[in-house]
């Protein structure tokens, strides 16, 4: 392997996890936002709306919090598939280049 292509490749590896730490950090201040401030900071305001026969506060901070994080965790494994699969293609482009083969 020459120089350029572990010089490629380290880019790469980088800018993945770059986008895998962005992704995971936007998700979990989406949870804490769901979390927090709808269940705990606005949960006097979300107090008098009913919902399923109890106070939406109460629901969101027992049971919507959940089902959103489960959606995220849904949603961050469909979009680290495709970053898996963009980083498979162009890891594979820069090793075959570097054997001189056409991608």
């Amino acid at each position: 392997m020459t120089d350029e292509t572990r010089r490629e490749l380290d880019a790469e590896y980088k800018t993945y996890w770059k986008k895998n730490l962005a992704l995971i950090r936007n998700l979990l201040i989406i949870w804490a936002l769901v979390s927090l401030v709808g269940a705990i900071i606005f949960g006097n305001v979300f107090y008098n709306v009913s919902f399923f026969g109890v106070p939406f506060s109460f629901w969101l901070g027992h049971q919507g919090s959940i089902l959103v994080f489960i959606v995220l965790i849904f949603y961050y494994a469909a979009k680290m598939d495709r970053l898996d699969q963009d980083v498979v293609k162009k890891m594979n482009a820069v090793n075959g280049k570097s054997r001189g083969v056409s991608a």
